[in-house]
């Protein structure tokens, strides 16, 4: 058995025995291989996020938590290859990150024949790279916990001010933004990500604040390409 049919066979050996452990002696055993070699391997499905833990003691081993885990999938290749050229599609995104270790997860517990032909699909589709985009920490944790931010922001002639801003959520087109209630201008703005030249979050929370929905469509439309009032924060130039 190769390691990646073997990781693949971990995972499976765990999950139908959860919430019992295994101790890597069984496991060393049962796939006719050190117990250091199972040990490594369960570092680096570890490591790529699957949810096994270490249960301390003589009756101990290692655990796969169930409830955080896909069951085998039966994806074809085609079906391989969409999901991977759309959360590819995320690479320039905030959500970059994220999309690489689902898409991680996706193939753990794929068949390897199945990962196999998806990569034989995938590489004949040609990505165009979108620029990397950086969201500061501190922003993502303000819209998780739903605080107001303090923005040090540059405009498109690189003159920066001070804003204070409720953050909203994201939006993306040919550049990736906060979007946010703006109290300098009192209405909502985008705030491109490699515009911010500082973050930090307040001890307020966002207010309940009515927002026009129109509002914010106008604004997806102005920033993907329509030129803008050069006084507004959105513009994709300022």
């Amino acid at each position: 058995m190769n390691r990646t049919d073997r990781l693949y066979a971990l995972v499976e050996e765990l999950r139908a025995v959860s919430p019992r452990p295994r101790s890597a002696s069984w496991l060393a055993r049962h796939f006719e291989v050190s117990t250091r070699t199972i040990e490594r391997d369960l570092l680096a499905l570890q490591q790529a996020g699957v949810p096994i833990h270490a249960v301390p003691g003589r009756a101990g081993g290692y655990v796969l938590d169930r409830r955080r885990t896909l069951p085998p999938l039966s994806l074809s290749a085609a079906e391989a290859t969409a999901l991977a050229v759309g959360l590819h599609g995320l690479s320039g995104s905030p959500f970059a990150s994220a999309a690489r270790s689902a898409l991680q997860k996706v193939r753990a517990v794929m068949p390897s024949s199945e990962v196999v032909a998806a990569d034989e699909l995938a590489a004949r589709v040609v990505f165009v790279a979108s620029p990397a985009v950086g969201v500061p920490a501190v922003v993502q944790e303000a819209l998780g916990l739903r605080r107001v931010l303090r923005l040090s922001y540059a405009d498109r002639n690189d003159v920066v001010t001070d804003r204070v801003v409720e953050p909203l959520g994201y939006l993306g087109g040919a550049h990736w933004y906060l979007l946010a209630w703006c109290r300098l201008r009192s209405a909502v703005r985008g705030f491109r990500f490699d515009r911010i030249r500082d973050a930090s979050m307040l001890d307020e929370a966002v207010p309940a604040r009515p927002i026009d929905l129109r509002d914010i469509d106008a604004l997806g439309h102005e920033l993907i390409g329509v030129t803008a009032n050069t006084d507004r924060t959105v513009s994709p130039s300022g």
